[in-house]
């Protein structure tokens, strides 16, 4: 198996052998049911459905119950899908334990939403001065040219909607596992707020 899906809770720090103190983030990795083996042969492409935390049958519509029913899980929040080599079964159960062994990872969210915001929370521009008279502290200034070319190029960088996107973030060290509680503390920053579903891969 691939990867899983887990749920970011938070983050904390933890002190390694060396003494080094370094930020981590706590994911819980599962557990996964698996609820679809896709093959070459009914599907086109091979890859290993799995479902992340129970979700109450009335909640779902009749397509979502039959699909569900047919594989003989219960009803799962999240589905998603991830390559796999090995034989699976349907049924099969996964956890924090399939990254033992591996270094690094690649994690996959939808970052903070953050509204309408300006050039400067979204961008980084600087402010323009503060000393009297001066009407142009937040505002992004001059977005063109004058008569040539009469219009402002497409991607300009401008106010708008910040976050609430999905971002991957590659090679994020695993720091410590901890198989018996489904929890990998992996170093750094993961996109998300609290509680949001990650996706989790072998880098």
């Amino acid at each position: 198996m691939n990867g899983i899906l887990a749920k970011k809770l938070g983050m904390t720090q933890l002190f390694l052998e060396s003494g080094e103190c370094v930020p981590v983030t706590v994911l819980q990795a599962g557990p996964c049911e698996v609820v679809q083996v896709k093959t070459e042969e009914n599907d086109g492409y091979s890859a290993v459905q799995v479902g992340f935390e129970d979700q109450k049958e009335q909640r779902l519509g009749a397509p979502m119950t039959g699909h569900f029913k047919k594989a003989g899980v219960s009803p799962k929040k999240h589905l998603a899908e991830f390559s796999s080599t090995e034989e699976i079964a349907v049924g099969a159960v996964y956890g924090a334990d399939i990254f033992e062994g591996v270094e690094n990872l690649t994690v996959t969210g939808v970052s903070k939403g953050r509204g309408f915001a300006g050039t400067i929370k979204r961008h980084g521009f600087a402010s323009g001065p503060r000393s009297h008279g001066t009407g142009n502290v937040r505002a992004p200034g001059s977005i063109g040219a004058c008569a040539y070319p009469g219009r402002v190029f497409p991607g300009k960088k401008m106010p708008g909607h910040y976050g609430n996107k999905q971002k991957t973030v590659r090679n994020l060290k695993l720091i410590q596992i901890d198989s018996e509680r489904n929890l990998i503390f992996v170093r750094g920053a993961v996109p998300g707020a609290k509680n949001g579903l990650i996706k989790v891969r072998k880098a």
